[in-house]
């Protein structure tokens, strides 16, 4: 299963994630990413979200190893 990571520190709510899987995230009242549900979203589709971040906040996760194309 694919877990999801978003930093909060990184991230300026831009709602890209929400654009590309709306299942998965949401923005919250602070206007930060939220993630809602990693399976209701495929994985394919959870890296383009993951690589349409501008600040590269979001990150995805399998087993310990990170599965996303972005840097660590």
């Amino acid at each position: 299963m694919i877990e999801i990571r978003i930093d909060k520190d990184v991230c300026m709510g831009s709602g890209n994630c929400v654009f590309w899987a709306p299942e998965s995230f949401e923005l919250a009242d602070d206007g930060h990413a939220e993630v809602l549900d990693a399976r209701a979203t495929a994985e394919e589709r959870l890296k383009v979200a993951a690589e349409g971040c501008p600040t590269g906040a979001i990150s995805l996760w399998s087993d310990g190893e990170r599965v996303d194309r972005g840097e660590p």
